[in-house]
Formats: structure tokens, C-alpha cells, sequence
């Protein structure tokens, strides 16, 4: 014998004036959580309301409707909608969108506000790393996106690097087959193909720590805080075209120089011009590298200068600052510990 299949029936959808609405007792959040109240009220001013509230009618004495109506599910919505009352934004009388249940139904209002709380399914992370890339393709600012969702422009950059990763790897962290810290990891280059042999080499090895993986992407570049990068400067080396490898998602000490054979000859370009500017105050022989080995010098002599005589104003000015050092020294030592 077939068994009969029970027939459901949706609650109503109903605009509701906002001065008819009250917060449930039985609403279930307490606690603060999420986005702030005024945050989602200039959301909804943004956008509207998003998602209906969740209402009942409210009975007198004589199990009567009122015509008011509690709101078991959709506290924090009610509030925003509250604020905007408050600011003026919105009028006493604006119709609300609600779904409306029956009064009499047997279900507990506890038991609705506590589902429609932890039956919400939370956002992945991709799929926030994906829509804010949609937006910036659409022509959005990063700053306009981060005024949108009420967060930083760094937060946004971030982001939007995630969402760059090689397609591949991102659908291994949509199956949690990488973790959101070694997907940070791989931002340190836009190269696809370089991300996905690293992946390779370290899928199936327990060396695949984060930091292991921002040190195989980066062997081949140069670090920004390296003697000839400081030499030359960052501005000069991305002036000529050079590409600077930077992890938004901790400290780079400046980041990485990805074309070390450009920064070789922009220094060696710096030092020649260097050596010419020397050789024209009448030295016979110049020498220059990028790095000298030890005991280079053995053999060479130093050449002892003779001191010039002041002029007059050097010479005051030295006295001058002779001075305020013993002044300074005088009030160190008189100073308290």
C-alpha cells in the first residue's frame, strides 16, 4: 500500500506597515554578531531589504488578532529598520515585506527563530573572493566595494588576489583539498602555471607549510631588502619595467624582485655611471662590482689625505656646532634618570 505523502502549504507574503510590527520576545539572538546594526541599516538604504521578516499575528486575550504583528525571525532587521525610523529615513508607515504564519500554528515562534538562524548556510569564502571580482570586472573601484560591504580596502585587495589564483587550485579549495592559509601562500605571484607545479611538488609531501610554499614561488627572485635592490631603488627597478612580487597577507619586507637579470643591469648600469663620476676628479683607476671577495684588497695601500684649511664660515659653523654639542652633553649629564 502506497503511502500517502503529506501536503505542505507556504506561508503568505505580505506588506505590513513598520508601525505594525513588534520584536518577538521569543527572538532567539541575544548576542551581538555579524555586522553592526547601523552598518546594515545603510544596507538596506543601499539596497533595500534583502530578505523578508518573519512575522506572526498578535492575539488578545480572546485568541483575537490584533493587527499588530511579532517578529520571531529577523530581529536584526527589524532593528535597522527601527534606526531608520528613528533617523527619519524611513517613515512609521513604510511597507515591510514579511512572511506571514499562522497564528494558531502549533510550532513554536522559539523554534522558527532558532532555525532560520542555523538552518543559514554561511557564504564560502570563494564564493566572496568571486563576487568581489565580478563587481571589480563590472567596473567597480576596489574602494567603492569596500564602502559597499562596510571593510577595508586592504581587506578587499585581498580578496581580489585569492580570487586570482590559478582556477585549478581554487576548485581544490572549494573541496577543501587547500586550506585558506596556503591559498593565501600562492598570491605571492600571478604566475598560474608556476602555482600549479609548486602545487604539484608538495600535494602529496608534509613540507607543504604556508611558508614553505612562499619560498619555493619566490627562489628565483630577488628580495627587496637585498643590497642591489636598495642600491638601485625599487622606483628605478619598476620604472625600467621590473615586476615586484608583494604578499598583502603578512609583512614582505618589500616584497620580491621577479627579474634579477634587470636588476643586475640596473646596477652595474648605476655603478659604471658612479665610477665615471669619480674618475673625473682625476683618479688614474677605477674598479667596480657588485661584490668584492674576501682579501680583494690585500696588497692595495691607503692613501692618507691631507686636511684643507677652513674658510672662515666652516669654520664658525663648526665652533658653532661644537658648541651646542657641550650644551647638549651638559644637559645630559644634569638630567634626571
Amino acid at each position: 500500500m502506497a503511502t500517502a505523502i503529506q501536503k505542505i502549504t507556504l506561508s503568505s507574503a505580505q506588506d505590513i506597515p513598520f508601525n505594525k510590527l513588534v520584536l518577538s520576545q521569543s527572538n532567539v539572538r541575544r548576542v551581538k554578531a555579524g555586522v553592526s546594526i547601523d552598518e546594515l541599516a545603510e544596507s538596506i538604504t543601499r539596497r533595500g531589504l534583502i530578505q523578508s521578516l518573519h512575522v506572526r499575528p498578535v492575539l488578545d486575550a480572546d485568541g483575537q488578532e490584533t493587527g499588530m504583528y511579532e517578529v520571531p525571525a529577523g530581529g536584526r532587521r527589524f532593528r535597522a529598520l527601527q534606526l531608520l525610523v528613528k533617523q527619519k529615513r524611513l517613515t512609521k508607515t513604510s511597507k515591510v515585506p514579511c512572511v506571514v504564519s499562522d497564528a494558531n500554528a502549533d510550532i513554536l515562534v522559539d523554534e522558527v527563530s532558532l532555525a532560520e538562524n542555523i538552518e543559514r548556510a554561511p557564504l564560502h569564502p570563494l564564493d566572496q573572493f568571486r563576487a568581489f571580482q565580478a563587481m571589480r570586472e563590472k567596473g567597480m573601484t576596489e574602494e567603492a566595494i569596500a564602502a559597499a560591504f562596510f571593510a577595508s580596502v586592504q581587506v578587499v585587495k585581498q580578496r581580489l588576489r585569492l580570487a586570482a589564483v590559478s582556477p585549478s587550485l581554487l576548485d581544490i579549495y572549494a573541496e577543501d583539498g587547500i586550506t585558506l592559509e596556503q591559498l593565501m601562500a600562492f598570491t605571492v605571484t600571478n604566475d598560474h602555471a608556476r602555482q600549479e607545479q609548486v602545487w604539484e611538488s608538495v600535494r602529496n609531501s608534509w613540507q607543504r607549510e604556508p611558508y614553505q610554499i612562499r619560498r619555493m614561488l619566490t627562489e628565483t627572485a630577488v628580495r627587496a631588502s637585498d643590497k642591489r635592490a636598495v642600491f638601485v631603488g625599487i622606483d628605478a627597478y619598476e620604472t625600467n619595467g621590473g615586476c615586484v612580487l608583494r604578499d598583502l597577507f603578512q609583512d614582505d619586507d618589500g616584497g620580491w624582485l621577479q627579474d634579477p637579470a634587470l636588476l643586475d643591469r640596473l646596477v652595474a648600469d648605476k655603478l659604471k655611471a658612479s665610477a665615471e663620476a669619480i674618475a673625473g676628479e682625476g683618479w688614474k683607476w677605477i674598479e667596480v662590482a657588485m661584490s668584492f671577495p674576501y682579501g680583494a684588497t690585500h696588497g692595495l695601500r691607503e692613501i692618507v689625505g691631507t686636511p684643507l684649511d677652513l674658510t672662515a664660515d666652516e669654520q664658525a659653523t663648526i665652533e658653532a656646532l661644537n658648541a651646542e654639542c657641550a650644551k647638549l652633553e651638559a644637559e645630559y649629564e644634569n638630567a634626571d634618570e
